[in-house]
């Protein structure tokens, strides 16, 4: 396995690992706003916000799986496949939009 690759594995790994850290603070994670929260916390939900904000709902709302329950294990488990499951869609997604650029960058060297 070549050095990059490894370390970058061992750094996700870890990432992966102190995820649940984010429930040992108090309040909302920076950026994770709800539009109620928003409005509470600038006055106002900006209209844009207001129009889409019914249109996406989280496969799993507020990192919990209801059926494990609110202890702190549980909710670390469904942090832990959350961050599982973001690792292994972005880098599917990363590994296949890099196949797509070499083989286009393949196929302009050869008709040179």
């Amino acid at each position: 396995m070549d050095k990059l690759l490894r370390n970058l594995l061992i750094v996700l790994a870890v990432m992966i690992v102190v995820v649940p850290i984010g429930l040992l603070a108090v309040g909302t994670a920076y950026g994770e706003w709800g539009a109620e929260e928003l409005e509470g916390l600038v006055g106002f939900i900006p209209a844009g916000l207001e129009s889409v904000s019914s249109t996406w709902t989280a496969p799993i709302p507020d990192y919990a799986l209801p059926s494990l329950g609110e202890s702190f294990l549980n909710l670390s488990l469904a942090y832990w496949l959350s961050a599982i499951i973001g690792v292994i869609l972005s880098g599917g997604l990363l590994i296949l939009i890099g196949k797509a650029i070499t083989s286009r960058n393949s196929k302009n060297n050869g008709q040179l």
